[in-house]
């Protein structure tokens, strides 16, 4: 850590961290190697596939193309922060019982999308959810049981969740 570089505080799933460090590392360094949040994943480091996808205030962000400083003063919410107290949020769950995670490096980006497409829309239609995980790239499902798993977390009333989780990133602002 250098004296030198500024402090910059965020808030990460709900907790205020204050950290030093080069404001114009990526997001998604910061979380993962500085904060210890490795459930965010890397996959193409461009802004192309989603892997790295975040809530920053309320939004889908690629943490791959964030520097840190933008994200001074944020409300961040990793794949972490879906769950509650250990218990799955019901996307979690919902990819589980129907298949929608594989090798795991685009599942984490694949819940911060579904999550943001559900708090917009709590029973989106297949249309909807695939424009709204159309920045998130799978290699091993083929979509299909990922499509299906978002179905099966509207209908478990997964959009309730993930609403309220925007309003509160709004409200913390």
């Amino acid at each position: 850590m250098s004296e030198c570089w500024p402090r910059m505080r965020i808030t990460v799933n709900g907790e205020d961290r204050s950290l030093q460090v080069p404001p114009m590392r990526r997001l998604l360094d910061v979380l993962r190697e500085d904060l210890g949040l490795t459930g965010t994943k890397e996959g193409c480091g461009e802004g192309e596939c989603g892997s790295c996808s975040v809530r920053m205030n309320g939004e889908l962000v690629n943490s791959c193309l964030v520097p840190v400083l933008q994200a001074e003063g944020a409300s961040i919410e990793t794949v972490e922060g879906l769950a509650n107290a250990g218990e799955l949020h019901p996307l979690q769950q919902a990819f589980l019982r129907c298949g929608g995670a594989q090798c795991g490096i685009c599942t984490p980006g694949m819940l911060m999308a579904a999550t943001q497409l559900l708090a917009r829309n709590p029973h989106p239609g297949m249309g909807e959810i695939r424009e709204g995980l159309a920045g998130n790239l799978c290699r091993c499902t083929g979509f299909k049981r990922i499509f299906e798993s978002v179905i099966a977390a509207a209908a478990h009333g997964a959009g309730g969740a993930a609403n309220q989780e925007t309003e509160q990133a709004t409200h913390a602002r």
